[in-house]
């Protein structure tokens, strides 16, 4: 069965939340957990990606649960170190004309969940996740 011919801009989440890359990483905690994301695009100043934060970066922020004073006490410095320290830079990310079985190939070569969305100058767009997808080919279907 050919899948149906959807863009990453019809599949995308726009303006989706983001983090800079000084932000202390445990804003970015924060974020994750009061959201339904499991992905968060790093943008410098300027708004364009250069890098991506994703729940699974931040498994090793959990605090653990201890009497020890000097074990929480390095837990909590980690949550202060900026979020460029943490995050993926090597990112993959695609156009807004990407299809979706290119969507699909990127994902499963390179084991993500989720793909930024940029213009020609790098700004971010939005954000394809792979829920996304399923929704979408769903609708077609």
């Amino acid at each position: 069965m050919p899948l149906p011919r959807i863009s990453a801009a019809e599949l995308m989440t726009e303006n989706p939340r983001t983090v800079r890359v000084d932000d202390p990483v445990g804003e970015a905690v924060d974020v994750l957990q009061t959201t339904d994301f499991r992905h968060l695009p790093v943008v410098d100043e300027q708004g364009e990606l250069v890098g991506m934060l994703s729940d699974r970066d931040l498994r090793a922020l959990q605090l653990p649960y201890s009497e020890d004073a000097a074990v929480v006490d390095a837990a909590l410095q980690k949550a202060r170190v900026p979020v460029s320290t943490m995050m993926s830079s090597n990112v993959v990310s695609v156009g807004p004309d990407a299809d979706v079985t290119e969507l699909m190939e990127l994902m499963l070569e390179n084991k993500i969940g989720a793909l930024p969305v940029v213009d020609g100058e790098g700004a971010l767009l939005g954000i394809v996740s792979y829920v996304d997808i399923f929704r979408g080919i769903l609708e077609e279907a």
